[in-house]
């Protein structure tokens, strides 16, 4: 029997649809795999098995099988996210266990492309820091287990790079979706504002919330974009198009002063420049100008979203580090909604993109902290770690601009390095072209090496 962990997604569906595998078996091995590995690796909050099978039997038998393109993909969703007859925590004590009755937009755009949800996936508290731990687990790198998986997307970025599941569905609010599949050997994209449905917590953190893919390769990264977006003609994401010569700007510099870029981060950006380069594009060293400020507008606005989220929670349930992130945000709210912070940065940054196409940066500073209770420690503890290592990737939130992430070169300890791509709105596509010529001209081992 063909062993279908560690496929990808394409693979499965192109299997599936040939009947060359059941949706039940593909699932059913996964399954056998999560059980081998979660116990080192807590990517997952809740496993649905017995549903996951019964509902792999349902899409074998859809009338429609050879027409789905993620005929019985087996998915992971993070647990801020709606999956109907399941609670969705947001890791958190303070939440309702009550079932869902329905759906989220997103979960039901993957259903009806034939992918099968197994599980739901470990978050830091209402999904506030770039670690993940706390009530209900806590998620590790599976290329480095003494090391955070990162977050907030943490259990399901573990989850695809242990080879659980090959695509897994997250969201990034502040970079949540890039940090940890920097830590994590994956490519993520965080879709511009309205490209995928938001539709998270209480307003999507006023706007700079976007759900996205996490995978193993390129082409399931588009793929998983295209049906999130609904954007699939004939079952096929759109005809890729080459982007022509881009002007690509490279950058060293933190947005957030005083942030130092380690030395495999740096050379991981030099080694995506010359493949960029080789590949025909125009690359020149380049720095946006970032505003002095900007650390002080990203954190307002990541506290004034977390304070909208827990206001109708009982805070006695929260930990130290929410309750205090909440109630720092509690008077930016009313000044953070009017969008005045977002639209000054997007128009400071605006003559940059007019000049440049893309901009290439590392994906974090520095490795992810180690994996343990960040969620016991104080706000103040948290707060500097996670900026320490992630400063490249709030300013694309607050504009709502796209922006991935794509493995490039490797940290002393073998973990996977990685780089950022910027696009301005629109550009998704040209950003998946980059992200695939580096694919296949430095091409990433997919899945870590746990068994």
């Amino acid at each position: 029997m063909t062993d279908w962990a560690g496929r990808t997604a394409a693979e499965i569906a192109a299997a599936a649809r040939e009947k060359r595998a059941t949706p039940r078996e593909v699932v059913a091995a996964h399954l056998v795999r999560i059980e081998r590995l979660d116990g080192r690796v807590g990517a997952f909050r809740a496993v649905r098995a017995e549903a996951a099978l019964a509902e792999a039997e349902e899409v074998g038998a859809r009338g429609d099988l050879g027409e789905l393109p993620l005929a019985g993909v087996p998915v992971a969703v993070k647990d801020n996210l709606a999956v109907r007859g399941e609670s969705t925590r947001n890791g958190s004590a303070a939440t309702s266990d009550t079932p869902a009755a329905d759906d989220h937009v997103t979960v039901a755009r993957l259903r009806a492309a034939g992918a099968v949800v197994v599980g739901l996936t470990t978050v830091p508290e209402l999904c506030v820091f770039g670690t993940s731990e706390g009530v209900h687990g806590t998620a590790r790198n599976p290329w480095h287990p003494a090391r955070s998986a990162g977050g907030s997307s943490g259990g399901s970025a573990a989850a695809v790079a242990a080879g659980m599941v090959p695509i897994a569905l997250g969201n990034d609010g502040m970079g949540s979706l890039r940090i940890p599949a920097a830590n994590c050997g994956l490519v993520t994209i965080k879709p511009g504002h309205g490209v995928v449905p938001a539709g998270i917590g209480d307003g999507d953190w006023f706007g700079m919330s976007e759900n996205g893919p996490l995978a193993t390769t390129v082409e399931d990264a588009r793929l998983m974009l295209a049906v999130l977006a609904d954007d699939l003609a004939d079952g096929e994401p759109p005809r890729r198009a080459e982007p022509g010569t881009l002007r690509v700007a490279v950058s060293l510099r933190s947005p957030l002063a005083g942030v130092t870029v380690s030395r495999p981060y740096a050379d991981a950006v030099r080694e995506a420049a010359g493949v960029l380069m080789k590949a025909g594009h125009q690359v020149r060293r380049a720095d946006p100008p970032y505003p002095a400020s900007l650390g002080l507008t990203a954190l307002t606005h990541w506290t004034a979203g977390v304070s909208v989220d827990a206001r109708e929670l009982d805070r006695r349930l929260l930990a130290r580090r929410t309750r205090v992130h909440a109630a720092l945000g509690r008077p930016f709210v009313h000044t953070v909604a009017t969008g005045e912070g977002q639209d000054r940065l997007r128009g400071r940054l605006e003559p940059f993109f007019a000049e440049h196409d893309v901009l290439l940066t590392p994906a974090l500073a520095r490795r992810s902290p180690e994996a343990g209770p960040w969620h016991e420690r104080g706000w103040l503890r948290n707060t500097l770690a996670n900026s320490a290592y992630s400063p490249f990737t709030p300013p694309w939130n607050l504009t709502g601009w796209p922006a991935m992430t794509v493995p490039v070169g490797t940290l002393p300890s073998g973990a996977p390095c990685a780089v950022q791509l910027v696009g301005r709105p629109g550009s998704e596509a040209a950003l998946l072209e980059l992200a695939e010529r580096i694919e296949a001209l430095r091409p990433w081992r997919r899945t870590a090496p746990l068994d």
